[in-house]
């Protein structure tokens, strides 16, 4: 059922169930997490998840609140800004850039870059996709402004999808491209493989869900051109609730149950410092991975491109006996 522009902020009138749903499942999820973390030791691997769940928790409970609060009121628009911001917060992408390090931690010698620059690169990349995204938005919604910088929000809106695509692309790469070297090296372990599989299913159901908040954020800029009678000719992704719940809140709960049923410290080591072997199956303990250079400039060169330090040191894996078990290595 929709509602006329001056009667409801979200266009429609929102469901009074679904969000009760959603905050307890994402408290369950959140309840679960911070158990596998006491039991598995393992907060600082999963302190992304927990606070995304507790974002979701907390939006989702003021998306219940504005489902009887939903006029265009100071208080009740404060709430759907609130609850928005909190339920869209790309966390959880941030959550799997610090899971692929952790992995390529775990098989130093096979990895295509810094291990604890996954996090930092892929995290200022999204950044700046939300940026232009943002910023496409709000020149695109304002009428008050000229022609020309509408056609720039237009501009930005487009640049912000294809980079989305990019660093989703960029990031299934390293994945693969890691996966790869480990297979034609003879590590073929489901200590390597399930937690990358599980980042793989993860990543498309983001990929997912960034397509959809795309085309809503599309839909949503012609709301403040339009007549209030001419609602129904908005796109039926903004009159109807059902695609969120579909697209949005379904698809984000069903990947923080999975890492709950999938937790990688179930293949991972505790420590990031305790690496496979070549052989593929012994787990030895090394001193971590080590990058001689100031901080900016692994930020900035995080595949060690422009390193031309002759006088690098031996990595550690390799005078750990094991390097010549498989000739690929």
């Amino acid at each position: 059922m929709t509602m006329a522009a001056g009667e409801s902020i979200y266009i429609y009138v929102p469901n009074k169930v679904a969000p009760i749903v959603f905050a307890i499942a994402f408290a369950a999820s959140l309840a679960l997490h911070f158990w596998q973390c006491i039991h598995y030791k393992c907060f600082k691997l999963m302190i992304l998840h927990l606070v995304c769940c507790l974002m979701f928790t907390v939006g989702f409970a003021l998306r219940e609140y504005g489902a009887f609060h939903h006029s265009f009121s100071k208080p009740d628009l404060y709430t759907y800004i609130a609850s928005t911001s909190l339920i869209y917060m790309p966390l959880l992408e941030l959550a799997n850039y610090h899971i692929l390090g952790r992995v390529l931690y775990y098989v130093p010698y096979h990895s295509p870059m810094h291990p604890g620059r996954v996090l930092t690169t892929f995290g200022i990349l999204s950044s700046v996709v939300e940026v232009l995204n943002a910023l496409g938005v709000s020149y695109i919604a304002n009428p008050e402004l000229s022609e020309s910088t509408r056609k720039l929000g237009n501009l930005l809106m487009k640049i912000s999808l294809i980079a989305q695509v990019l660093v989703i692309a960029m990031f299934c790469f390293l994945a693969a491209v890691f996966q790869r070297r480990c297979y034609r090296s003879g590590i073929r372990t489901r200590r390597v493989s399930t937690p990358l599989i599980t980042l793989y299913i993860s990543t498309f159901l983001i990929f997912v869900r960034c397509i959809y908040r795309i085309v809503e954020h599309f839909g949503a800029s012609k709301i403040r051109a339009s007549p209030s009678g001419a609602l129904e000719d908005l796109s039926p992704i903004l009159r109807h609730e059902w695609f969120f719940y579909v697209f949005e809140a379904s698809l984000m709960l069903v990947n923080s149950l999975m890492w709950n049923w999938r937790h990688p410290r179930r293949s991972l080591p505790e420590r990031s410092n305790i690496y496979l072997a070549q052989d593929g199956e012994t787990e030895l303990k090394g001193p971590g991975w080590k990058d001689q250079r100031p901080f900016l400039v692994t930020l900035c060169d995080p595949f060690g491109w422009l390193d031309s330090n002759k006088k690098k040191e031996r990595p550690f894996w390799e005078s750990n006996g094991y390097t010549l078990v498989n000739s690929a290595t």
